[in-house]
């Protein structure tokens, strides 16, 4: 009997555990909105996977940054550049590109990006 109730103790506990992950990682981001809109705007986020920056500015979103414009420019092995990305010049990263082609790179501020995009800096 002891044992039998170790284990509903034990499935209960895994259930919550796995209901809070659920629960929390169905939540939306701080910034959903100011990064759909800067994604409705045409504004394209050029960046590799093993760009401590590009990491630095998809951290500044957390969450949010699932819904960014974020388009990859390296191979997988990390050692050229996609051809997008040769096409359209990208020479660093992380590079900011509006609908018209300018540009902006470095790691921006969420203000610089809302001047730079015209997206209004909402935290949801």
């Amino acid at each position: 009997m002891k044992q039998y109730s170790s284990w509903v103790i034990l499935v209960f506990l895994v259930i919550f555990i796995i209901g809070g992950i659920v629960w929390y990682s169905s939540r939306p981001g701080h910034y959903d909105t100011f990064a759909s809109c800067i994604e409705n705007s045409g504004t394209t986020f050029f960046g590799a996977f093993w760009c401590p920056h590009c990491q630095e500015q998809k951290a500044i979103f957390g969450k949010s940054a699932a819904k960014l414009p974020y388009t990859e420019c390296s191979t997988i092995d990390g050692k050229d550049q996609l051809p997008v990305c040769v096409d359209k010049k990208i020479e660093t990263y992380p590079t900011w590109e509006l609908r018209n082609g300018m540009r902006k790179t470095g790691v921006l501020s969420l203000s610089e990006l809302s001047t730079f995009t015209g997206c209004p800096l909402i935290k949801d």
